[in-house]
């Protein structure tokens, strides 16, 4: 049996949203963007050598879709299993995940090396704008994808580090139906729209001299301030779509008041509907609960940490320790030595 753990992540928001109703300008890299790998919830999947084609559990179709993707002109067949995968479409970018820890763990059960980030991309069929859940996936942490050039396969690695431990991140989901995704998501990016470059100027200035030097000191305060600024900054791009900057009426409503409780880092990740809370203190991060189950009862919420490790491989789990998913001759590309 051949294990793959992987993180889900929280998405802060896209750089670059071209529009696609004028001839792309080859110099100009787009999307690119900022997120955070999760501890929890996280995606599992087991796979293991049979003799016909099957899966279980939860998004078990389309776990074995991707699989009989990466068994490419093998003639091998698997019985995957998903031990752990919360639902799609939610803004935890679970389907990447889950392509990525699904073919991770058949080409190992094959025998294959590992792949780097742009051979995994291709071989799950993930990364079309956003990089941040492959590169997130092989290394865990703080991702800034720097987005791609006119005709890359992926968005480029900029930066990656740490992210503070002692940080917990409350995720709050509404009870409202994923809804940003499939055709009605790529209607949204294929729009015409004004470019805003000098929103993106800022946003750029947010994380390379807000954001990241603010995780790299530990000061929350510093951190918490341009990381909202950021977030609302990345919904410019797709007021029209939402009607806001955020994704409906609940979201804003659960942001404004995680922030009158005093919880600055707050957000919503990639379409929502889940919105995350990063607190300054595990006393923080009870304290927003709280206050949401008597306000906001209908408001699903989780505690997590970051994953700084990334997916870990385990192959005859009863005997091996786990390996990290990155190739034997990569290494992370770190802002924290």
């Amino acid at each position: 049996m051949t294990q793959v753990d992987a993180p889900t992540r929280l998405h802060f928001g896209l750089l670059h949203v071209p529009d696609e109703g004028t001839k792309p300008d080859e110099r100009i890299r787009r999307f690119g963007g900022l997120g955070l790998m999760l501890s929890q919830p996280r995606v599992t999947v087991q796979v293991k050598k049979s003799h016909m084609w099957s899966s279980e559990g939860p998004s078990a179709e389309r776990a074995l879709a991707f699989a009989r993707r990466a068994v490419g002109t093998s003639i091998e067949r698997f019985h995957v299993r998903i031990v752990a995968c919360p639902p799609e479409h939610v803004g935890l970018g679970v389907g990447t995940q889950l392509g990525l820890a699904t073919t991770t763990a058949i080409r190992a059960a094959l025998g294959e090396p590992k792949d780097d980030a742009v051979a995994l991309a291709i071989r799950a069929g993930r990364g079309e704008r956003s990089a941040i859940g492959i590169h997130g996936f092989r290394s865990g942490g703080l991702i800034v994808d720097a987005g791609k050039m006119l005709g890359a396969r992926l968005g480029t690695l900029a930066g990656r580090c740490d992210f503070p431990l002692e940080w917990p991140v409350v995720l709050m989901r509404p009870r409202l139906d994923a809804a940003w995704f499939g055709q009605r998501e790529k209607l949204a990016f294929q729009r015409t729209r004004v470019v805003e470059w000098s929103n993106i100027d800022r946003m750029c200035r947010l994380i390379w001299l807000g954001i990241v030097p603010a995780v790299l000191d530990r000061d929350y305060a510093s951190f918490s301030e341009h990381l909202f600024e950021y977030n609302r900054a990345a919904g410019l791009p797709f007021r029209e779509d939402q009607r806001g900057v955020y994704a409906g009426p609940e979201m804003e409503r659960i942001i404004e008041l995680a922030r009158a409780v005093g919880v600055q880092a707050v957000g919503q990740s990639s379409w929502g509907p889940t919105a995350f809370a990063i607190c300054e203190s595990e006393e923080a991060a009870s304290r927003l609960r709280e206050r949401l189950r008597v306000v906001e009862p209908e408001c699903e919420t989780t505690c997590t940490t970051t994953d700084n490790r990334g997916a870990v491989l385990l192959q005859d789990a009863e005997h091996r320790d786990g390996e990290h998913i990155r190739g034997e001759h990569e290494q992370r590309s770190d802002h924290n030595g």
